[in-house]
């Protein structure tokens, strides 16, 4: 305990050495670093004198390393909502996330009636080979029961090492008895980036997430549509609604692909020195295309950084509701061999105006809403960012709620079908183009 008390001494005494310049009246030796430390020393001592009395007087043996987990994860939840502790497994689940490939089957899943239900194979994965349909029920994993499972636990079970091979059991709709199939584990691909050509003159880009290959899979898109489109191509539609974000870094280089120069993000920490400013490089991949960004109350983070770049810029014009509000960085802080890992909310980020989005969001430059199922309506409200416990506060006023309904059928999408009006010249509005001289002659 000496030990540790003389590294938190030497700790506070440097912090308040850091103070001298802009408190001079501070005369008395050491006095603020040494009450500063006492009561440190103070408070960690409260908590090992608590630790020790649960653990000799709980009624039934406590796992001590559940206690100081458990210590730690509430430490960090009184920070904000988005600061927690990250066990060595769920830290590799976040890796696994944030790659965007994994090893594993190809298929995405829900919850239903206690059983998986696949929503669709994915494209060339070995559960598409394997002839996994869309809507099959997986009773059995490797000839264990799925009921029970939560679904986190069944695709943890699904996912694997590559190679490796696993067994479903599967019943379908029209089938007499159960399928049997087998299928070998491969890598698979997250795909972020979808695109598809709305007529033969505008393109239609969905980002669903950031992750690692977001970046590469917009640029991929974008030379698609230009060889499918040449001269025909009047302008691009860039879907980020109920993004709930990713990494900072994707969503710096997506919005460069879309401009030529100036700042697109700046993140500023508590100190003054901290403040990091991300600007672009030179050529617009799209050379000038006009573009309208669709966000919605489940656009958030790195969404809204886009978003935002973008309609500071004038380089796009922002259609929907508004956006989630999430606007600080996490950091994620590797503790070692089997410790798991530290995200710490360790900055807020700017758009290039210098406006904070936290717990205030993106505003659209035309706000759409949409016509939701009367099902739905209760449950159709994101709550944003301003609405969590313990949230950043924001600079200014602080707005929460926001509509994040996108309907299934683009048919019925009317920010979709605006902005295919808009670019087509069927409707006008002031603020499309966002910028006059990004229309194509």
């Amino acid at each position: 305990m000496r030990k540790t008390s003389l590294i938190l001494l030497g700790a506070a005494a440097g912090a308040a050495l850091t103070l001298i310049g802009t408190q001079p009246r501070i005369v008395f030796d050491g006095s603020p670093a040494r009450a500063a430390a006492s009561d440190t020393y103070r408070q960690l001592s409260l908590f090992g004198d608590v630790f020790e009395r649960v653990r000799s007087d709980y009624v039934e043996k406590p796992d001590d390393a559940k206690l100081v987990e458990s210590a730690v994860n509430g430490m960090l939840a009184g920070l904000d909502p988005h600061s927690s502790y990250m066990d060595a497994k769920s830290f590799r689940d976040m890796q696994v996330q944030t790659r965007g490939e994994f090893g594993g089957l190809g298929i995405e899943v829900t919850m239903e009636d206690g059983l998986i239900k696949v929503v669709a194979p994915i494209d060339e994965t070995p559960a598409q080979k394997a002839g996994v349909m869309a809507n099959d029920i997986i009773t059995h994993l490797d000839g264990e029961p799925v009921q029970g499972l939560t679904l986190n636990q069944a695709v943890e079970k699904m996912r694997g090492p590559v190679n490796t091979r696993i067994q479903l059991r599967i019943t379908r709709k029209g089938a007499e008895k159960p399928v049997e199939v087998s299928i070998t584990r491969d890598i698979i691909r997250v795909r972020s980036v979808r695109n598809n050509m709305e007529g033969d003159d505008v393109a239609y880009i969905r980002v669903s997430q950031f992750n690692e290959q977001t970046t590469e899979g917009v640029r991929r898109a974008i030379n698609d549509i230009v060889n499918q489109s040449g001269d025909k191509l009047k302008g691009i539609v860039l879907d980020l609604r109920n993004n709930p974000g990713g990494l900072l870094d994707q969503a710096i280089s997506v919005a460069d692909a879309f401009l030529q120069k100036g700042e697109i993000v700046s993140t500023r920490g508590r100190n003054a020195d901290e403040t990091q400013r991300f600007n672009a490089r030179a050529g617009d991949l799209t050379r000038g295309k006009p573009i309208i960004i669709l966000i919605n109350g489940g656009s958030a983070s790195a969404s809204e950084i886009v978003a935002g770049a973008l309609q500071d810029h004038r380089r796009a014009t922002v259609i929907g509701t508004r956006s989630f509000g999430k606007g600080s960085v996490q950091t994620i802080i590797p503790l070692g061999q089997g410790k798991g890992a530290l995200r710490l909310t360790t900055a807020r980020y700017f758009t290039p105006s210098g406006r904070s989005i936290q717990a205030r969001g993106i505003t659209p430059d035309i706000e759409i809403l949409q016509e939701v199922p009367e099902e739905l309506k209760a449950r159709d409200n994101s709550r944003g960012e301003a609405s969590l416990r313990g949230h950043l506060k924001a600079e200014g006023q602080e707005q929460t709620g926001s509509q994040s309904y996108v309907p299934p059928d683009p048919k019925n999408d009317k920010a979709r079908q605006l902005a295919l009006d808009l670019i087509r010249g069927v409707q006008k509005n002031s603020a499309y183009p966002a910028n006059p001289k990004a229309t194509p002659n």
